[in-house]
């Protein structure tokens, strides 16, 4: 199906275990994280309001890996580009990897028809740092198939965060 509907891009046709894992699995696809990352400061804010959220709150950056600092998140973009069907919906679970080391990356669905480069948040509920990797798997995607096409898709509402080519914050 991921390739008849040209779903991701790259697609991996198989698990590939090179670090933390990514590709095909049994019922999901586990995607990577890009190499480009914005971290949380608050050195410019005293809220955070998802209705104004302040670009200055964040420092980006472009490395291998990062540090997610302690009780804190991160905001970054998946490698694969996805478009998602109009019958399928998806749901985003974190790695039990990075589930193991403290890290949580938020449980979002791809909606019927979205597409776009997926912004990822992943929060660090420890108090040490905790490091991630770039080019390397960060969370599995399960697709979830209905026997109908969707009445009103993400494209047809116009979704704000649709076809995102980069880390994209908060928006209304």
């Amino acid at each position: 199906m991921a390739r008849q509907h040209d779903m991701i891009k790259p697609f991996a046709s198989k698990q590939v275990r090179k670090g933390i894992s990514y590709g095909l699995s049994s019922y999901g696809y586990d995607f990577r994280i890009a190499d480009e990352f914005k971290i949380f400061t608050g050195v410019n804010s005293s809220i955070i309001d998802p209705k104004n959220q302040d670009d200055r709150s964040f420092t980006s950056v472009k490395k291998k890996s990062i540090l997610v600092p302690p009780h804190s998140y991160i905001l970054a973009r998946t490698v694969e580009y996805f478009k998602i069907p109009r019958r399928i919906l998806t749901i985003c679970y974190g790695k039990s990897t990075y589930a193991r080391c403290g890290l949580i990356v938020n449980v979002t669905p791809f909606e019927p028809e979205w597409e776009g480069f997926a912004t990822i948040s992943i929060s660090n509920t420890t108090p040490l740092p905790v490091k991630i990797y770039a080019n390397e798997g960060i969370a599995q995607l399960i697709f979830l198939e209905s026997d109908e096409d969707c009445r009103i898709s993400y494209a047809d509402k116009k979704g704000k965060y649709q076809a995102q080519k980069k880390i994209t914050r908060a928006k209304i």
